[in-house]
């Protein structure tokens, strides 16, 4: 079973991603609403992704993912892929989501196409 972190300001967000990835076989181990709880949180849990929201409140979800090391991250946002484009290129994220296509089989995928070296 895939292991995952769900970082975002929205705590909304974060409880019905919760839900809906459980309901497809994706253990949430924890969510965390800023840069110091997703950091804790992934020491704490070992997951093997992390879900990152490009815009958390006041911090950037790039600078957070930069941050996360030997763990595959895929950003999340409502913002279309167009106008994320070249933060994309430069971020170390193995890819994108948009929130409304977010999906078990969506994180799956995206672990199987460009999984995390050594994990």
């Amino acid at each position: 079973m895939i292991r995952c972190v769900i970082v975002d300001d929205s705590e909304r967000f974060r409880a019905s991603a919760r839900r809906l990835l459980a309901e497809q076989g994706i253990a949430v181990v924890a969510t965390a609403a800023d840069s110091r709880q997703a950091l804790r949180a992934v020491q704490e849990q070992d997951p093997d992704v992390v879900l990152v929201d490009v815009g958390l409140g006041t911090e950037s979800g790039f600078e957070l993912a930069a941050r996360i090391r030997d763990r595959a991250v895929i950003m999340v946002s409502s913002l279309a892929r167009e106008d994320l484009a070249e933060l994309l290129a430069d971020s170390p994220a193995i890819g994108y989501l948009p929130k409304d296509q977010l999906s078990g089989g969506a994180i799956t995928g995206l672990l199987r196409t460009k999984p995390l070296p050594g994990r």
